[in-house]
């Protein structure tokens, strides 16, 4: 694993994000190697995920990434290049499934600790 995944992937695990996915996109698309869905509890959780990921890339020298819907909240979207990640709340996520859209195989799901 990539150290922008594992620096993303540790992130949320450390902030309590729910039902993490990783989807390895290497060979499958051109817009990025890996795709990271998640899904926080509320508004301010998927608010303070995106914010928490967002200062991590900056501080460890990822640059910084592009990022779409902070101010809802329902659904937030940061792209970091190599790696995309969708934040949602649960209800939102359950709508689009972004996993089945991407997933040519069955997910890599991570265990949270």
């Amino acid at each position: 694993m990539k150290a922008l995944e594992r620096l993303i992937l540790d992130r949320l695990d450390d902030d309590k994000a729910q039902d993490i996915v990783h989807i390895d996109l290497t060979d499958k698309s051109s817009v990025a190697d890996s795709l990271i869905v998640a899904s926080g509890r509320s508004h301010r959780h998927v608010g303070a995920l995106a914010d928490h990921i967002l200062r991590a890339l900056k501080e460890n020298g990822f640059g910084k990434a592009r990022v779409e819907g902070l101010p809802h909240c329902d659904w937030v979207l940061i792209d970091a290049g190599d790696v995309v990640v969708h934040l949602f709340r649960p209800e939102v996520r359950s709508f689009y499934n972004i996993e089945k859209i991407w997933a040519v195989d069955a997910p890599h799901r991570t265990a949270a600790n």
